[in-house]
């Protein structure tokens, strides 16, 4: 799949030029990802442009169906240019099913208030950090709304910006979280959201940000929030930053 060169003043000549494979899932190991009204695909093919763009990565989608796509090039296309930040370090998926709950801005006016209220939170003991007593919506957000990393489906996560509305551009339907892209898979203030596997490994190399595992750098540390119209994959998806 090709993606027109953005114009500008660009070192090189405009045109088409070969995308990257971001992300290939299956619905195997991850059994809601299920296109709609599209049964025999199995299969989630996401690429982007490997140069850089004003506002965030463009991506492309592709559904297929694992068993009807025999014809595999044995080389697929390379561009003959590449922005380092979008160039993925292969790595083997081993999904991991979590339960989320909604990013503090999602909730109504209510909940916040519940949720930022400390003595609610003073009732589970030892189990949540004094050092959240001055803001607890802060160890609501971190430690039990929404997982930061590479997730498939899952609740939008904010911060960059408050929720925007998320609709199709085609029919006006509410879209549904897709994929996240992110830069790192954890932080210091998220850290216990990481596998027992992502603990134990080795530290990445110098200047490498910790859980950096595919070594991509999407707005200098933030994440790529795909959204999909749930009426038709014909219709356009949604890019997000936060």
């Amino acid at each position: 799949m090709d993606q027109d060169v953005p114009d500008g003043n660009q070192p090189w000549p405009g045109g088409p030029i070969a995308m990257l494979p971001v992300a290939q899932l299956y619905a195997h190991d991850i059994p809601q990802l299920r296109p709609p009204g599209q049964t025999d695909a199995d299969l989630l093919q996401v690429l982007w442009c490997p140069l850089d763009h004003p506002e965030h990565p463009r991506t492309a989608l592709s559904w297929r169906s694992a068993a009807a796509d025999t014809d595999v090039l044995d080389a697929p296309p390379e561009p003959f240019i590449i922005d380092p930040r979008y160039l993925p370090e292969p790595c083997l998926l081993s999904p991991e099913e979590v339960t989320e709950y909604p990013h503090f801005m999602d909730l109504s006016k209510e909940l916040q208030q519940q949720v930022a209220d400390w003595s609610n939170w003073q009732t589970a003991g030892d189990a949540v950090d004094s050092a959240y007593a001055v803001a607890p919506e802060e160890f609501y957000i971190n430690k039990l709304s929404v997982s930061p990393g590479w997730k498939a489906g899952g609740w939008s996560r904010w911060g960059l910006t408050d929720p925007v509305p998320r609709v199709c551009s085609v029919c006006g339907t509410e879209m549904d979280p897709l994929l996240t892209i992110a830069t790192t898979e954890w932080s210091g203030a998220t850290n216990s959201w990481a596998p027992e596997g992502d603990q134990a490994r080795a530290p990445l190399p110098p200047g490498v940000p910790p859980a950096n595992y595919t070594r991509i750098v999407i707005a200098s540390g933030y994440s790529l929030q795909l959204h999909i119209c749930p009426v038709s994959t014909d219709h356009p998806h949604l890019e997000l930053i936060q």
